[in-house]
């Protein structure tokens, strides 16, 4: 059917429908019930109508709403009324199917237009996150070159297609090294310069499938161009009029044919690679055939935005206007789960489909936040700073923050109903108490890891390449202040020792007898200055040799004595033999990040609970905090190569925090008993002033536009 709705000797109270619209056989639906296209061909737009919406435009020239709902009733098994006849009459208008009647008619079309475009900005807006430029009118060439491109179409070419993936697949898994190799070696600038070229190749050839596909099916393929979805470009061609095609195959033809046409392309170029020497024309065609894979499994097939892959689904499930359809049921369930309005869903369909398609509207939801904030990012970082944070905001708050708020929007106006429904009120005070816990400061912790140990701790180092001698002292035991902790033998030192005694013991004889000696006598000044000479040599060898014997700087318990040490046992130069410590006073050591430091304050209370097994918490006090963050990390216990919670990388034999943090130390109340033997690791929990988690969002937001603006 094709037939011109004819408007003429309307009654002036019902809007005459415009001349040029067409009423178009459409497909059956999923039960059987008829549909049809109408079709506006000044903008080249179809929308898909019902049965009952058909029954009342075939009645359009009685003109009033009432006599075509009798009318109808009548004549058909439907029952309809006035507000149904009503609707179809808002659906016109607000699509602008109807012509306008007189000054009224004119200033609604105005008022629809300001709407669309109510200011500069808005425009901007919408002209920045989406707009079409058309380059070609190819609906002649396309109809030239059919006979040319017939071949593809047949059984013949897909036999064959199939045929070389199989054996191109074949032949990259037998290379695949070097397949993977050739891989590697792309990811270069000139590389990305390349697939780039490649894929704007692939998807000229893509959107070609779609028009050459429509027009053998014969639809009229008026534009090819450029569509730029957040200045992004994306080849596009118009094939709206496959909503004339009634078949649902035919349908899914064209929405499949640039999917299919680069899978073709992808199927040739990887056995032209598997078979081709090395050379330029073997690393296009890898460049041809990555890119095609990875485009068309990745952007083109994937239903969650509007590309080849939803079009598909739709046709595949005989369901227009998926998303929308969708997004209603989801909303409609998300406000059913939470306040049990009891309302009827946006539309009667079987329990197990309605389930699937909202499902896959939150997945939709989920997958378009991921895709939208990466995107802002871009953004942000491709553009200068100022730009990029202005065009941020806008991505995040068009497709992200107005969506939600629009929702909330709507809870707002029927706030009435959910506060009088028992099952909303319950909601609502789950929903309040989630507020709360996102909103309200209620956590006063600051948490980090730290290092509890002595106040007062005295490292014992070798000071040279010795051997132990005695260990007067077992670790855990007290000494006191000037007690030997360790003897060390350092045959380098004796030695030493033993030739300055030697030099000094013969510079001194010689200044003794040199009264009875004329040549002694004679060089007697430089006897006297080498005598001073050795003599220093001599105490300097002999305060050596007295660093090798370790004594207690103060009265105190060996500590954290390394375990292999025994009489005998060689040691090197500057090696940890153990730490002496002082029992009496403990403290904590930890680094936090300048927005915990600043919820804290000296002579707050906190706790150390230790990652040893069996060791009793302990109560602290901040005692002290850095003004100036830590350079370089001094214990490598609480880097997270050794097992710690803090980001570091190695530098000059350094660990450098990879964020700044700020040294925090706190003293441990009262007596710590049983004595910690060595150091002890373990959680910090400071209590200092409380924050919430929106203010956490809040404040990293602010910090980081403040540090990306450069103010």
């Amino acid at each position: 059917m094709h037939a011109a709705l004819d408007a003429s000797d309307l009654p002036r109270h019902l809007p005459p429908l415009r001349d040029e619209l067409a009423l178009l056989d459409g497909p059956a639906g999923a039960d059987g019930a008829p549909s049809w296209s109408l079709h506006d061909p000044v903008r080249n737009q179809f929308y898909r109508i019902d049965w009952p919406t058909f029954e009342i435009l075939a009645r359009w020239h009685l003109g009033d709403p009432a006599r075509i709902a009798t009318a109808i009733e009548a004549e058909t098994t439907l029952s309809l009324d006035d507000a149904d006849v009503e609707r179809v009459i808002r659906f016109l208008g607000d699509h602008q199917l109807v012509r306008p009647i007189g000054e009224a008619g004119t200033a609604h079309l105005v008022r629809q237009e300001k709407a669309r475009h109510s200011n500069l900005w808005q425009w901007l807006l919408h002209h920045y996150l989406f707009f079409r430029i058309p380059l070609l009118r190819p609906d002649r060439w396309l109809v030239r070159q059919l006979p040319r491109v017939e071949v593809f179409y047949s059984a013949t070419f897909l036999r064959i297609t199939l045929a070389a993936l199989a054996l191109g697949v074949y032949q990259v898994v037998r290379q695949w090294d070097h397949f993977a190799s050739t891989l590697v070696d792309t990811l270069t600038w000139r590389g990305a310069l390349g697939y780039g070229v490649a894929l704007a190749l692939v998807k000229v050839l893509h959107e070609f499938g779609h028009a050459f596909t429509a027009r053998r099916l014969g639809c009229r393929v008026p534009t090819m161009g450029v569509a730029f979805l957040v200045m992004w470009p994306v080849a596009y061609t118009d094939v709206n009029e496959a909503w004339r095609l009634t078949r649902r195959r035919d349908r899914l033809a064209v929405g499949a044919a640039g999917i299919a046409t680069e899978l073709a392309i992808a199927a040739w170029a990887t056995l032209a690679w598997a078979v081709l020497p090395d050379g330029a024309l073997r690393g296009t065609v890898f460049m041809l055939a990555t890119t095609t894979w990875v485009a068309t499994l990745a952007i083109n097939a994937s239903p969650f935005m509007r590309f080849d892959g939803y079009f598909l689904l739709s046709d595949f499930l005989d369901f227009p206007n998926l998303h929308a359809r969708s997004f209603a049921l989801a909303r409609w369930d998300l406000r059913e789960r939470l306040f049990g309005l009891g309302d009827e869903a946006p539309e009667s369909l079987p329990a197990a489909r309605r389930r699937g398609l909202i499902l896959f509207a939150y997945g939709v939801w989920l997958y378009r936040l991921m895709l939208f904030v990466g995107i802002a990012l871009l953004v942000y970082h491709y553009f200068f700073k100022a730009l990029g944070i202005l065009l941020f905001a806008v991505e995040i708050g068009w497709f992200v923050v107005l969506p939600v708020w629009k929702e909330i929007g709507e809870w707002r106006r029927r706030w009435p109903q959910i506060r009088a429904g028992a099952p909303g009120r319950g909601k609502l005070w789950m929903l309040a108490l989630l507020l709360a816990v996102v909103a309200l400061p209620w956590n006063v912790q600051v948490s980090g890891q730290g290092l509890m140990r002595s106040a007062r701790h005295f490292p014992l180092f070798a000071p040279g390449p010795a051997r132990i001698e005695a260990m007067p002292v077992a670790p855990g035991e007290a000494a006191s202040a000037g007690q030997i902790l360790l003897k060390l033998g350092a045959d380098d030192a004796e030695y030493r020792l033993r030739l300055a005694q030697a030099r000094f013991s013969r510079l001194a004889w010689q200044a003794e007898v040199a009264g009875l000696d004329d040549n002694l006598r004679a060089r007697q000044p430089v006897t006297v200055e080498e005598l001073a000479a050795a003599r220093a040599e001599l105490a300097g060898a002999t305060d050596e040799l007295q660093r090798y014997t370790v004594t207690a700087p103060f009265a105190g318990v060996l500590a954290d004595l390394a375990p292999d040490l025994r009489v005998g046992e060689a040691v090197g130069r500057q090696q940890q033999l153990g730490v002496f410590i002082d029992p009496t006073a403990w403290e904590v050591e930890t680094y936090l990040t300048d927005a915990e430091i600043e919820r804290i304050a000296p002579g707050d209370s906190g706790r150390f609970l230790p990652e040893t097994p069996g060791l009793p918490a302990r109560t602290l006090k901040v005692h002290s905090i850095d003004r100036d963050a830590t350079r370089a990390l001094p214990d490598p216990m609480l880097a997270t190569g050794h097992g710690g919670e803090i980001l570091v990388r190695e530098r000059n034999g350094q660990l450098i925090p990879e964020r700044a943090v700020y040294r925090v130390v706190l003293v441990v109340d009262g007596a710590v008993d049983p004595v910690p033997t060595r150091v002890l690791r373990g959680a910090v929990v400071i209590y200092g002033k409380p924050k919430s988690l929106a203010g956490d969002f809040l404040r990293s937001g602010a910090a980081l536009l403040i540090r990306e603006s450069g103010w």
